[in-house]
């Protein structure tokens, strides 16, 4: 009986791949065809880990269209000369994809910015606690308290990372081409609404 527990959920995804293959692959046969020679998305979405946030689903997206990057609590670093993951893939959807619209996209209840707003002690989570220092700035300039702060840092949160993303070189040099535009988005998990937050604050 245990055993059968601990299998759940993969039996649940291999379940889901079998509907996929019988059901949805060949309804869109001649698109995966056409994706399997080309690989041209439009833009590049950066969101939350969180698992409620489906960034194909909340724009209706097929696949294709988005370049996908998902961090904990949407966090972009600001360039370094060192190599990351995330810096690889957004000089990837830019300067080689060529995508021409860059979304970060926060959402209602996320997990890092409660933990941010409720000052939790992540001293058993050293590593969450070293990314999210990513989110300091957010921290810094969100003045509200009480049940206001939440919703406050989450929205400072994507305008402090598109402030980041910025920083990126083949972002720059994207933007000065006019070729690049970035977007800050808000997901509203229970209502299913996206607001757009504006710029990034000016430091």
């Amino acid at each position: 009986m245990h055993a059968m527990q601990t299998l759940g959920p993969l039996h649940d995804l291999s379940d889901g791949v079998a509907r996929f293959q019988r059901e949805v692959f060949p309804a869109k046969a001649e698109l995966f065809a056409r994706l399997a020679a080309a690989h041209r998305p439009t833009a590049l979405f950066i969101g939350c880990s969180d698992a409620r946030v489906v960034p194909e689903l909340i724009t209706q997206s097929e696949p294709g269209d988005l370049f996908v990057v998902r961090t904990a609590g949407n966090l972009v670093p600001a360039h370094t000369p060192d190599p990351d993951g995330v810096t690889a893939s957004i000089e990837y959807a830019v300067s080689v994809l060529g995508v021409t619209a860059v979304v970060v996209c926060g959402h209602s209840g996320c997990g890092a910015m409660t933990a941010l707003a409720e000052g939790a002690d992540l001293s058993a989570a050293g590593s969450v606690a070293r990314w999210l220092r990513h989110a300091d700035a957010s921290v810094a300039r969100t003045a509200q308290t009480g049940p206001g702060r939440l919703p406050a840092l989450i929205r400072e949160n994507v305008r402090a990372q598109l402030a980041n993303l910025a920083t990126h070189p083949a972002v720059a040099r994207a933007r000065a081409a006019g070729t690049l535009t970035l977007h800050g988005w808000v997901y509203d998990i229970p209502s299913g609404g996206v607001s757009d937050v504006g710029p990034a604050a000016a430091p």
